[in-house]
């Protein structure tokens, strides 16, 4: 009994021996401090939600591009003593991979941001997962309606098509004398289905007619049938509210039956892919952006020299200026807050004002609407996208 008693001491002995020399350990080295805000030294997660593959990946990609640019710049200091990564996916433009993508960048990937999509129809349905999950998330590109009344989580830097239409509508009437219009509207396509409705509002407001209205679907590819029906109404002016593929085959088409009228739609004609397909048929074609790289200003001017020497001599487009500035937005208000929560930096975020973007200034409402001054209108000229005019917006 003795000697099972003295064997157990010893035992115990030798476990508070460890026990203290372990704690002794500890006590030698000083816990690692926190950054500011409270937060841990884990990197700071955004994820891309965009198409890589795909009709649409020429969005994706460009904003995928002025994402790296942004990265980039914000880990030579980094955000509240933290790297900042970003983890892409590959929607393919499609609304199911989508959904797939925005829950594992949230429960499993633990992004605080959501960068993307650049297409309204993704970002609504990515929009009300992301906000029942409190995570922020903000599109570069979508433009159309009922976005960011999803819910306060859900904010974009775009140029509002409410505000870009009527502009652009004012200058082919008023300026141009273009009264008499064809509007052509994709109806599979939820960007386009609302856009006719704020083009159609803004040519009658701007004293226009609608001489014909006709339907396609994306992935259409002959437009016979509507183009033979609107070169009998003899139109000033074709407006597509669609995007680049679409739209090139429908002006070559047109082209082809004699129609001399140009056409005019939304930033979704915005991709090189309209002059690689429609070539000649094209020239001329305005469309609206929220962002072009002629007359920039010294911020935009430095984004675009950074940008041309990282991707050899390439000229940003305005998704990837988007994509560069929502980025840095959500960084700005993570740093003001003091926080990567957001829970408590959205908030911040939805007090932007002014903001010096390289795409133009950029203010939220109340309501997370963000206002971008100025509308830049671009013409097809000789292949390329070419500045016609820049249009202030007031912001009140």
């Amino acid at each position: 009994m003795f000697i099972k008693k003295s064997k157990a001491l010893v035992v115990l002995s030798l476990i508070m021996s460890a026990l203290i020399l372990v704690s002794g350990c500890g006590a030698s080295k000083p816990a690692e401090t926190a950054p500011s805000g409270g937060e841990s030294k884990e990197p700071i997660k955004i994820g891309f939600l965009g198409a890589k593959t795909g009709d649409v990946a020429i969005y994706g990609l460009n904003t995928l591009k002025g994402l790296n640019m942004a990265i980039e710049e914000l880990n030579k200091e980094g955000v509240l003593g933290r790297k900042v990564q970003l983890v892409e996916e590959d929607n393919a433009g499609q609304k199911d991979q989508a959904i797939n993508i925005t829950n594992k960048l949230i429960s499993q990937d633990k992004v605080v941001a959501i960068v993307g999509d650049p297409t309204t129809g993704i970002t609504r349905v990515a929009g009300q997962i992301a906000n029942s999950k409190n995570t922020v998330i903000m599109s570069a590109g979508s433009t159309g309606t009922n976005v960011v009344e999803i819910g306060p989580y859900v904010f974009r830097d775009t140029l509002l098509d409410t505000i870009a239409a009527p502009a652009t509508m004012k200058y082919v009437i008023q300026d141009k004398g273009w009264k008499n219009v064809a509007l052509i509207t994709s109806k599979n396509n939820d960007y386009s289905v609302s856009l006719s409705k704020i083009f159609s509002d803004a040519i009658k407001s701007n004293g226009g007619n609608i001489v014909i209205e006709e339907f396609i679907q994306d992935k259409d590819t002959d437009f016979s049938g509507q183009i033979t029906k609107i070169k009998a109404a003899n139109p000033d002016v074709i407006v597509f509210s669609g995007y680049y593929t679409e739209g090139a085959l429908i002006m070559k088409k047109a082209r082809e039956v004699g129609i001399k009228a140009v056409m005019v739609g939304g930033d979704g004609l915005q991709g090189d892919d309209l002059m690689k397909i429609g070539g000649a048929a094209v020239e001329g074609s305005i469309s609206y952006a929220g962002f072009s790289p002629e007359q920039p200003t010294p911020n935009t001017e430095k984004f675009i020299n950074a940008f041309k020497a990282k991707y050899n001599n390439e000229l940003p487009d305005l998704f990837a200026a988007q994509g560069y500035d929502a980025l840095m937005i959500i960084a700005k208000a993570i740093k003001d807050s003091g926080s990567a929560d957001p829970v408590k930096f959205k908030d911040t975020l939805a007090q932007t004002k002014n903001y010096d973007g390289v795409s133009g200034s950029i203010t939220f409402q109340e309501s997370r609407e963000p206002i971008k001054s100025p509308v830049y209108l671009l013409e097809v000229k000789d292949g390329k996208f070419a500045l016609l005019k820049k249009v202030p917006v007031e912001v009140k």
